[in-house]
């Protein structure tokens, strides 16, 4: 007769977090509509609400993570629980996949569909002439209805700059992967150290391109559909290098304070995934949003 062997599975007591977490993007959300909507005017308190709502996100990222880490440390965890914060990734990954997904399913529709029919393509002639008269269905659109120009951002430059710093990161971070599993600590400190100043470098970077595309292209959120989509896919892509850019923090902060064994870290393999995921979705922003 055999006598199986269960292992441990460490459930936490009740948290508040995940509320703490719901209320900050409701806030995140209610506050940049807000703020978007009133952007030309200045008023209202929306942009009040977004800082409040990111604070929020902090508050909870920092007392959540912290929970987390000190179970880890405290052996807590088991096989399975790591399998399940596995599954977890994953799933997180997959659903930003598809929240890219949309909005390049948006800038396709618009500059396969919509702008070919707006010119006159599929016998739309009619629609054009009374909507749009001087339309030209070329893509990007520099002119609105209202006869505002704008210029298109190039490949050139900045956006190929940030495109070598992030392509250079993801090979860093591997590096340090590496060098994590072959329990190298110090090698591990230089190549997650590089990692994290070239993801804080990308930021600066976008930051420096849309202070120029507003100041000098006269490129804004109000420039139509190219503007739209421009800033929609820069900006969100933005907000998640900032996250990973955090999440880099954290896992360096970790390994000086000794966490991590080659066999056992998972939240730094998890930040190594989502820092890939991000470098690859801005290798696709670059193609079909800058160069094509």
């Amino acid at each position: 007769m055999t006598t199986e062997k269960y292992e441990s599975y460490y459930v936490p007591d009740q948290s508040h977090w995940p509320i703490v977490g719901a209320v900050a993007l409701f806030l995140i959300a209610i506050g940049a509509g807000s703020y978007v909507a009133n952007l030309d005017t200045g008023e209202g308190i929306g942009g009040w609400v977004l800082l409040a709502g990111i604070a929020m996100v902090i508050y909870m990222v920092f007392g959540w993570f912290s929970n987390v880490i000190d179970e880890s440390m405290a052996g807590k965890y088991s096989a399975q629980m790591d399998n399940s914060f596995r599954q977890g990734m994953s799933w997180f990954i997959f659903s930003e996949v598809m929240f890219f997904a949309a909005f390049f399913g948006a800038l396709l529709y618009a500059r396969v569909f919509s702008v070919p029919w707006l010119g006159g393509a599929g016998n739309n002639l009619e629609t054009m002439q009374v909507l749009w008269p001087e339309f030209l269905a070329a893509w990007p659109l520099t002119k609105t209805p209202d006869g505002t120009t704008t210029e298109a951002m190039g490949w050139g430059g900045l956006p190929l700059y940030n495109t070598i710093l992030l392509l250079t990161s993801s090979f860093t971070a591997h590096f340090a992967h590496v060098a994590l599993e072959q329990n190298k600590r110090g090698t591990l400190k230089i190549w997650l150290g590089i990692t994290v100043l070239l993801g804080l470098a990308f930021l600066v970077l976008q930051v420096e391109e849309y202070i120029h595309a507003y100041s000098s292209m006269g490129l804004t959120l109000a420039s139509g559909i190219y503007g739209n989509t421009f800033f929609l896919l820069t900006g969100f892509h933005g907000m998640h290098v900032t996250l990973g850019t955090i999440m880099l923090i954290v896992m360096f902060c970790r390994v000086y304070k000794g966490h991590f064994t080659p066999d056992n870290h998972f939240a730094f393999q998890a930040a190594s995934w989502y820092w890939h995921f991000v470098d690859v979705v801005w290798v696709m922003l670059f193609v079909f949003v800058y160069i094509l």
